[in-house]
């Protein structure tokens, strides 16, 4: 028999990994229904003022700099918006899912549901990263990405509530 030295904690864990999962589906549900594939709207870039008009010495300074360090612009003006994305992503997914491997690791669980998680999240955000920076919209690392994500937090979910109950009752 498994020994949960932390029953709560494991169960509360998983109890919020799947609603991080339902938040997930439904922006991705909503983004695939609209197209609107970062932000909120279609308006959100038009909405930034620019940083061109009336500059201050500081982004002046920085500006000069840049231009000399990076001497042509990027022909791609939404890549920092999906560089800034994948980055986002990962913060908002990686956390959740290696406390699923922490909590199931202190319980002594099965050393294979251990790498199976711990790999597929590790995959997981390479793809998707991959897929948002090198394409906007849909692309096959994105979906690799997103999938092998869900994945992970449905089963480190489903465990860590199967084995926080367990520890409980």
């Amino acid at each position: 028999m498994i020994e949960n030295s932390i029953p709560i904690s494991t169960l509360f864990i998983g109890l919020n990994g799947l609603i991080a999962f339902f938040l997930s589906y439904i922006v991705a549900f909503e983004r695939t229904k609209t197209r609107v594939w970062h932000g909120e709207s279609q308006k959100d870039i038009a909405q930034q003022p620019n940083p061109s008009v009336n500059p201050g010495a500081w982004a002046t300074l920085v500006e000069q700099s840049t231009q000399k360090l990076f001497p042509t612009q990027s022909q791609d003006d939404g890549l920092l918006q999906r560089k800034v994305r994948a980055h986002g992503n990962f913060a908002e997914y990686v956390p959740h899912a290696l406390l699923f491997v922490l909590a199931l690791e202190l319980m002594q669980v099965q050393t294979w549901l251990l790498w199976l998680l711990g790999c597929s999240i590790t995959v997981a955000r390479i793809a998707h990263a991959w897929g948002l920076i090198k394409t906007y919209g849909p692309s096959p690392g994105r979906a690799i990405g997103f999938f092998l994500t869900w994945f992970v937090y449905i089963v480190g979910s489903l465990a860590c509530i199967y084995y926080g109950l367990r520890g409980i009752f």
